[in-house]
């Protein structure tokens, strides 16, 4: 598919961190649109907090060229900061302040006056829905109150982009769904967002494209859509009574079946027509004495797409191959199918 002319507000090309004798990341390149909300989904260790580091100037790059909202990571890093906002996984808030006072010391370290700091504060208040508690000591907020004031921090200064790093990480799911929304919201008045997350639903969900990597390496990108169409094909889970594995193998040379793995307890099939697919498979299933407990059908998913490049599923993903440096590993390839 043709990828849409639009305006790069990130462009990266051959990237490249080595920690000692560890290559972090590998020659990257990367390609986000201006006003897009861009995920870059992987496990804990697949690299994606060292990326955004170093775009947001807080790790030095050893090679390649990176460029941010007009200007070079590397030339013009203070230029860069004055252009982005950050939030990472520990946050930023000062605890023993109010949320007002956070916010309006932010908006005075970026030189807004006084009457300016407090008409931002008070935008971003109603915007993000902090006026419940703003007035309270940020120490006393809930997990989803203190991330919606750290978005707040990040936006104070009106950047062009907007870096959060696994922002729901720790939250319930009620409060992942409110930030989601207020997230959505934020792209839709224009602001570019590039979020890591290792939860596929949240990528599915949020990212207008996205990036899929794991040990250093980006497996798969694109939208979410055109990812899970490159499976180009239905999802069958077998539970079988007896032996994963002889289910799997019983199955696997059935004609319908294109690809066939054992994945813990169940059987994950990838076929062309899942409708015309289940009858022989049951068949198959029967002639060989294989019982089921459950069959399921479904259309492929970004975990579908992970297993289907990886040999296992994202959420099995253990540490990427820069976690024996305590460091995380990446590389990109670059924009992908739209």
């Amino acid at each position: 598919m043709t990828v849409p002319s639009v305006t790069d507000i990130i462009e990266v090309e051959q990237l490249r961190k080595a920690f000692g004798s560890v290559d972090a990341v590998r020659g990257l390149d990367l390609r986000v649109a201006e006003g897009e909300l861009f995920g870059v989904l992987g496990p804990n260790g697949a690299g994606k907090t060292t990326t955004l580091r170093m775009l947001t100037t807080l790790l030095p790059i050893d090679g390649g060229r990176a460029m941010v909202a007009g200007a070079d990571v590397v030339r013009e890093p203070r230029a860069v900061r004055q252009r982005i906002g950050y939030v990472g996984q520990a946050g930023g808030a000062d605890l023993p302040a109010t949320g007002r006072e956070n916010l309006l010391l932010q908006a005075r370290l970026y030189g807004a006056s006084r009457a300016d700091a407090a008409r931002r504060a008070a935008e971003l208040i109603d915007a993000l829905a902090l006026g419940s508690f703003v007035d309270r000591t940020a120490r006393t907020y809930s997990g989803g109150q203190r991330r919606r004031l750290e978005i707040a921090l990040g936006l104070m200064h009106r950047p062009r982009v907007l870096f959060l790093d696994e922002p729901t990480t720790g939250l319930d799911p009620q409060n992942r769904a409110n930030l989601w929304e207020q997230l959505r919201s934020l792209r839709a008045a224009g602001t570019t967002i590039v979020l890591t997350t290792h939860y596929l639903e949240e990528a599915d969900a949020l990212a207008d494209r996205l990036a899929i990597v794991d040990a250093g390496r980006v497996v798969a990108d694109g939208t979410p859509r055109a990812l899970k169409q490159r499976i180009a094909g239905d999802t069958v889970v077998l539970r079988p009574r007896g032996e994963v594995g002889v289910a799997r193998d019983v199955v696997a040379g059935a004609a319908p079946v294109r690809d066939a793995r054992a994945d813990g307890d169940v059987v994950r099939l990838t076929v062309s027509d899942g409708t015309r697919a289940l009858p022989q498979l049951l068949e198959t299933l029967a002639a060989a004495g294989v019982e089921l407990e459950s069959l399921t059908l479904a259309e492929p998913s970004l975990d579908d797409v992970f297993l289907r490049v990886t040999g296992r599923a994202l959420r099995d993903a253990g540490p990427g191959a820069g976690d024996a440096a305590g460091v995380e590993p990446l590389t990109a390839s670059g924009r992908g199918a739209a």
